[in-house]
């Protein structure tokens, strides 16, 4: 036990003093996912490497770990997470902006299927079950009248699903991206035929929530960061818009960036996913108006994924 608790200690040393030799030479500490929530900041990576240090996270747990560390100052990961870190932070963490949409897409070698109504009496699979993805694909059965119309199969991994669809041994499936582009590179008979951004936007007008959009990314900001250092934060932002900007002009620019920074391995792949990634850069007043619903739909899907309550004023970010 004493051993353990040594262990431990010496671990905890190490992350702090990580932490203050990153601001002693006055960068920002920067955590982003590997994959489309990363794509809209490989900008900043390349032009203001001098003012960030940045850190590519493979999973959503290493974000939550350098966030209750004190180790990131700003971070891009998922939005139902962000909401959960304020909750687990005591409200130590604020929503600076949205920087991706919805990146799943049905995906499936038969083009007759334009809508979720074309899924009626079909078998689809797809992944992320318990998860966001899952409650999304529900809502939209739903607001189509589809529920209990279409049978849906969950795989665990992304990767699994995608060589299944490449092989032919799924008919229909729904992933996110860059999996998508892997199936579809695999297997030309493969299309994307369906967006499920555009398909879920349409089922919350059905809903009478014509303003929701499905945000999947986001960036936040530790709030003690934010307090002691508003101007670094603006001059991130603007960093960051500016990235995003170039993103979504210059797909051939992005892709060999988005390799040369390891946010994905291949700039081929990259430069055919950034299109369905919906790379977007919304800050201000607008950031509420445009995630809340979207919260409450998960609220009533399953109330731990955003930490059990709708944030609160303090959770949006205001300049």
């Amino acid at each position: 036990m004493m051993k353990k608790l040594l262990l431990s200690a010496i671990a905890l040393m190490m992350v702090l003093a990580l932490a203050c030799c990153a601001a002693a030479d006055g960068k920002v500490n920067v955590y982003a996912l590997k994959g489309p929530t990363g794509i809209g900041m490989v900008g900043v990576m390349e032009d203001h490497a001098e003012e960030y240090a940045f850190t590519l996270a493979g999973a959503p747990d290493e974000i939550v770990a350098a966030i209750a560390s004190g180790s990131a100052d700003i971070a891009a990961c998922p939005t139902n997470l962000a909401a959960v870190l304020y909750k687990k932070t005591s409200g130590n963490v604020q929503l600076l902006a949205l920087n991706t949409l919805g990146v799943l897409h049905v995906v499936s070698s038969d083009d007759s299927i334009t809508s979720f109504a074309d899924l009626a009496g079909r078998k689809v699979y797809a992944t992320g079950q318990a998860s966001v993805p899952e409650y999304v694909i529900n809502y939209i059965l739903e607001a189509n009248g589809l529920t209990g119309q279409v049978e849906i199969e969950y795989v665990a991994e992304h990767s699994e699903l995608a060589t299944l669809l490449a092989a032919g041994k799924a008919e229909i499936g729904i992933l996110p991206e860059p999996h998508v582009t892997s199936a579809l590179m695999q297997n030309d008979s493969l299309k994307a035929v369906i967006d499920v951004t555009a398909a879920f936007k349409e089922a919350a007008a059905k809903a009478g929530n014509p303003d929701m959009e499905l945000s999947m990314g986001c960036v936040i900001v530790r709030k003690d960061f934010a307090e002691a250092n508003p101007e670094k934060v603006a001059a991130f932002l603007d960093a960051y818009s500016s990235s995003v900007a170039m993103v979504n002009s210059d797909a051939d620019a992005a892709s060999q960036l988005v390799e040369k920074h390891g946010v994905m391995p291949k700039a081929a792949v990259a430069k055919r996913a950034i299109p369905n990634c919906h790379i977007v850069f919304v800050e201000g007043e607008a950031v509420r108006t445009q995630i809340e619903p979207l919260y409450e739909v998960l609220l009533a899907a399953n109330p731990a994924s955003i930490g059990g309550a709708l944030p609160d004023d303090g959770f949006y970010y205001v300049h």
